[in-house]
């Protein structure tokens, strides 16, 4: 009787003890997630777009108190993003886009993820930023605010269109020309407005000035022109320039510099010179992180720029004039989130570097001045801080920031060395579970060409004698999981269903592999990966495998799912390591690369032939014949990224060949889950089904 009672008073506890540390996917994926952080040029305005439970809304905030003040009132789930956040130079008004999609391909295409009978339009708003009603400009995207304050240049079907700010006149065509336009730069005072006109083959920067003078083409060439900066004078104009297209077929299998260079132009004149070219390496190459080189032009003469040509992205400044580029950022680390300050004089930015060895896999805050190799690392800790700007008044930094616990949110700290006081806390749900997400460690291998991989583990509080595994494998593939909340959406979402499993008895193994960030070039931008070999799929395999190797790990039940890049290489462990990989979960992944390579021509590449064998065997449907373990496919069919029959083609080949398979279409949604809804549902059905055959 002792016996038993003892008995069902452990079973008890030990089933209180497993309720007690679990919650709903509902719970963990109601977290607010904010986006679009930006400042006013002058005083102490902050703006940030929030996104609560896909309902989007403007919140704005003023010091010193920085109070967090509700400015609009979407109250549907609706799949309407809100993107293109910006202050006006006085800090009066509010401007921001609202619609598309501005994480895929065809950003600015409206999105019907709420199937309404018809279409919402992709549309530029204002609101005044003491409060009112939110009031609709015109249909566009891309708003530019003008330096005085009182229009807006905006996007609309490829041409540049104004309108007043406080739309007491129509919107009108400003620009139409041949091609279409984009990256509109008003210049100082009267200067006039620069832009990108994209011709496909060849691309010009322009200046309008007025709808009298002809439009100014800035040294134009046969080259694909970009980033147009102007001169705080409002003279001349620093621009990126690369090759246009043409030329002769080259290998495709080959990795090749991708040649870049920074010029600078007279604007009254036109005429233009090479300022720095640079070195014709591969990590020389025109950089590919966060805002690709960053150029700016932030006090006179200086100009910044990012460059990845020493084996890690960082800043450089070089004289207006020419000469040698200084390096801002020495060390081996990556900068991204970059913005000058108000004054010209600082470059404000994230970096994964700081006091402990375990920061590469986080984002302190750092700044440096223009001139000078002289950064400091202003935050420290366990937290994740991105995407800083500063006040127009020069005195704060805003920022957004997250742990491991607490997903993203805004915060504040003076100019200089300091914690950021976060400043929306209470915008967290009272049901969010905050007190019960586990805290995952940083754990690295070594995949079977020595390649250092790096990951994160989540462990759950229940310690079991064996628990299932899973494999969790990030989109991008330029991308790098954080240990703790991410400063993306998709990637937050991915965190949360991590935590969620974690709670369910799941260990968890979220890897960087190959092609991410975080880790420098050669890491990056590895040879023989992706479509010439998916060489990363030795990060993947041997995640599996150490995991196998873990004493609390039963290792006949590991499990793999990602998305988009990851569900790509989810199909790949499916494909060809069912004894390892027992199930998974494959969200709109790419299943077949050969028909990303260039098409045929009467010139073909030299190694034509054997590329499209080797991007073949690089592709999931190659290995469907040794594809044995069960599968959950997902996908929504307004993919504007991944198209939707690269999973519909792999589901007839997995039906021919008798595969066990579940499928969840999603229709009129597009890649990044617009509708909170939508992306709960692929939560809850991702979890679902790893549980079902990983735990029952």
């Amino acid at each position: 009787m002792i016996r038993s009672v003892l008995l069902i008073t452990t079973i008890f506890l030990h089933i209180y003890c497993a309720s007690a540390q679990r919650f709903t996917m509902e719970a963990v994926t109601a977290y607010p997630f904010p986006s679009a952080l930006t400042s006013a040029s002058t005083g102490s305005s902050i703006a940030w777009a929030l996104n609560e439970q896909g309902k989007r809304n403007v919140y704005v905030a003023a010091g010193p108190d920085f109070t967090p003040r509700k400015l609009t009132d979407y109250t549907l789930d609706d799949g309407q993003e809100i993107s293109s956040l910006s202050i006006s130079s006085d800090g009066k008004w509010i401007v921001y886009t609202r619609g598309g999609d501005h994480g895929g391909k065809e950003s600015s295409n409206p999105v019907n993820a709420a199937h309404l009978p018809i279409s919402p339009k992709t549309e530029i708003w204002s609101v005044p930023f003491a409060g009112g009603t939110p009031k609709v400009l015109s249909e566009g995207d891309y708003p530019a605010i003008s330096p005085h304050g009182d229009s807006i240049a905006f996007i609309r079907n490829g041409q540049i269109w104004i309108v007043a700010i406080d739309g007491a006149t129509p919107a009108r065509n400003m620009v139409s020309v041949k091609g279409s336009c984009h990256s509109i730069a008003w210049g100082p005072d009267n200067a006039g407005l620069a832009f990108v006109n994209n011709r496909n083959d060849h691309a010009y920067i322009g200046v309008y000035r007025n709808t009298a003078t002809p439009l100014q083409w800035i040294a134009p060439a046969f080259s694909k022109d970009f980033s147009p900066r102007w001169s705080p004078d409002g003279k001349q104009i620093a621009f990126i320039r690369m090759p246009g297209t043409g030329g002769a077929p080259d290998s495709l299998l080959v990795q090749k510099h991708q040649p870049w260079a920074i010029w600078t132009a007279d604007v009254t004149s036109g005429e233009g010179r090479l300022l720095w070219k640079a070195p014709a390496t591969l990590p020389g190459s025109i950089p590919t992180t966060d805002g690709g080189t960053n150029l700016n032009w932030p006090v006179a003469g200086r100009i910044t720029f990012l460059s990845y040509h020493d084996g890690w992205p960082h800043l450089y400044s070089i004289a207006s004039g020419g000469g040698t580029p200084l390096l801002l950022t020495p060390g081996n680390f990556m900068v991204e989130h970059i913005e000058p300050t108000p004054d010209g004089k600082w470059l404000v930015f994230s970096a994964n570097t700081g006091a402990a060895p375990d920061d590469i896999d986080r984002r302190h805050l750092a700044r440096v001045p223009v001139d000078k190799a002289a950064m400091e690392i202003l935050s420290s800790g366990e937290g994740i801080e991105a995407y800083p700007v500063v006040t127009g008044d020069g005195h704060t930094i805003a920022v957004l920031t997250a742990t491991a616990q607490q997903p993203l949110l805004p915060a504040v700290m003076p100019f200089q060395k300091g914690t950021p006081r976060v400043i929306g806390k209470t915008l967290l749900p009272a049901s969010f579970p905050e007190a019960q997400m586990v805290t995952p460690k940083a754990v690295s291998f070594k995949a079977p060409d020595g390649t250092l991989v790096h990951a994160q583990l989540f462990e759950p509080k229940n310690k079991a004698a064996k628990h299932p595994a899973i494999v969790y494998i990030h989109g991008g593939p330029q991308r790098q999981m954080l240990l703790g909340w991410h400063y993306m959406d998709y990637y937050a979402n991915g965190y949360a269903v991590n935590q969620y499993l974690a709670s369910q008895g799941f260990i968890v193994l979220s890897v960087n592999y190959r092609l991410g960030i975080g880790y420098g070039y050669a890491f990056h931008k590895p040879p023989h990966a992706g479509i010439i070999g998916v060489a990363e799929y030795q990060d993947i395999k041997a995640a599996g495998e150490w995991l196998a190797t873990q004493a609390q790990v039963d290792a006949t039940k590991i499990g793999v799912y990602g998305g988009s890049y990851g569900g790509f290489l989810t199909a790949h462990a499916l494909g060809r390591d069912s004894k390892l990989f027992a199930a998974g979960v494959d969200i709109h992944g790419v299943h077949n690369r050969s028909p990303f390579l260039p098409p045929p021509t009467a010139t073909p590449a030299p190694d034509v032939d054997t590329a499209l064998k080797v991007s073949w065997l690089s592709s999931p449907v190659a290995h469907v014949n040794t594809w044995t373990s069960p599968v959950l496919l997902i996908h929504a069919d307004d993919d504007r990224n991944v198209e939707f029959n690269q999973t519909i083609d792999l589901y007839r080949r997995l039906e021919d060949k008798g595969v066990p398979f579940e499928y969840l279409a999603i229709p009129d949604d597009t890649h990044h889950w617009m509708k909170y809804s939508n992306a709960l549902t692929v939560d809850k059905a991702t979890a679902a089904f790893l549980i079902k055959y990983l735990k029952q």
